[in-house]
């Protein structure tokens, strides 16, 4: 008896590892960078993650699912409809596909500056705009 426990949380803790399999939150915008399809340089691609599994939308509009690749569960995922995997940075700021297609993680514009520079001489300020 003792051993048939041992064996139900042996398959149990695998099974729990093997379920979790991302480590990353990919969802969100990115920009196709390199190999772009159809010439849509820059143009966006979105990754909506809700658990193990992914719905991408790419740079010329088409969707596929897609899920951890059972080879390397933290860093590639698997698109079956495009027999197809893609490699992903740690920070997931890039995913790069076997067709050499690449995406970065659009950040946004850069946050403005912190605020008009004043100048101060004496007991007067004076305020200068930005540039």
């Amino acid at each position: 008896m003792k051993g048939l426990s041992l064996i139900v949380g042996a398959v149990a803790a695998l099974a729990a590892s093997g379920a979790s399999g991302q480590s990353i939150n990919l969802t969100g915008t990115y920009r196709c960078i390199e190999n772009c399809r159809d010439g849509n340089f820059g143009a966006p691609a979105f990754i909506t993650q809700n658990g193990s599994n992914f719905n991408l939308t790419t740079e010329t509009g088409e969707s596929f699912r897609a899920w951890p690749d059972w080879n390397a569960p933290y860093s590639r995922i698997w698109i079956d409809a495009r027999d197809e995997s893609a490699v992903y940075s740690p920070d997931g700021i890039r995913i790069q596909f076997d067709d050499g297609r690449v995406w970065q993680r659009d950040l946004g514009p850069p946050p403005p500056p912190y605020g008009p520079a004043v100048v101060y001489r004496g007991a007067h300020a004076m305020y200068l705009p930005p540039r």
